[in-house]
């Protein structure tokens, strides 16, 4: 049977520690874990704790972490993915298969043809609701640090203030992906439902970004951002 895995957004060691209460509710109440149940947890750290229940109560649940583990590697190329914004489960989707995929960071993108528009109370809770579906990616697919998910900036703000060795701005008319020499830092830029504008892919290619495409059919944005970072992890990561 799989080892139950947990993120614990506080510093973990090993030693006794009462769980945060969400997760408390969802080991003892969904789960139905018990007293010697064993559990592993992880922090962000990059470490990995081993070790089982002590107490599981209706609001209270602790554990007895006996053993630290280095984690899993991250990725030897550092993705930074600028993500348009799209509604929904497409959103969802992209960033939950960008951490399952080994981004470094995913940073939302505000573009001419994005529908999207997050504005203060608004904004902080879909900002709460993507981490947490960073967060658990990184339960399912066995990560040991949770990408950074930053704030959406406009497009002007994402393109002047980006830096890597290789910037790659999706495009369906462009060279292939496969005629790039390998970076260790790579921002790759995708463009929301409706895609980005021709003048958008021109401001792009001044700041610096070279456009690429992935094959001969037009993608959706949460596929695009699959495939890129699929075939950018074969090429120059750890695929």
């Amino acid at each position: 049977m799989r080892l139950s895995r947990f993120f614990i957004d506080a510093p973990l060691s090993v030693g006794h520690h009462q769980l945060p209460e969400a997760q408390a509710h969802y080991i003892s109440r969904v789960l139905r874990h018990n007293v010697g149940d064993a559990v592993q947890l992880f922090d962000g750290s990059g470490n990995e704790y081993l070790g089982e229940l002590t107490e599981v109560g209706k609001k209270t649940v602790a554990v007895e972490l006996r053993e630290c583990l280095p984690g899993m590697p991250e990725s030897t190329l550092n993705i930074h993915l600028g993500q348009g914004m799209s509604r929904g489960e497409r959103m969802d989707w992209a960033i939950q298969k960008a951490t399952e995929l080994g981004v470094s960071q995913i940073t939302p993108i505000v573009s001419e043809r994005c529908e999207v528009r997050l504005k203060d109370d608004r904004a902080d809770k879909r900002m709460a609701h993507w981490r947490q579906v960073a967060i658990s990616a990184c339960e399912q697919c066995g990560r040991s640090v949770v990408p950074t998910l930053n704030a959406p900036v406009t497009l002007d703000e994402w393109l002047q203030s980006t830096e890597a060795d290789l910037k790659l701005v999706l495009h369906p008319v462009a060279q292939a992906l496969t005629e790039h020499t390998a970076p260790s830092r790579l921002a790759f830029l995708i463009g929301p439902e409706g895609g980005l504008s021709d003048a958008e892919v021109e401001q792009a290619k001044a700041s610096g970004y070279h456009a690429a495409r992935l094959g001969p059919r037009v993608l959706r944005t949460e596929t695009a951002a699959v495939v890129a970072l699929s075939v950018a992890q074969q090429l120059w990561g750890d695929f």
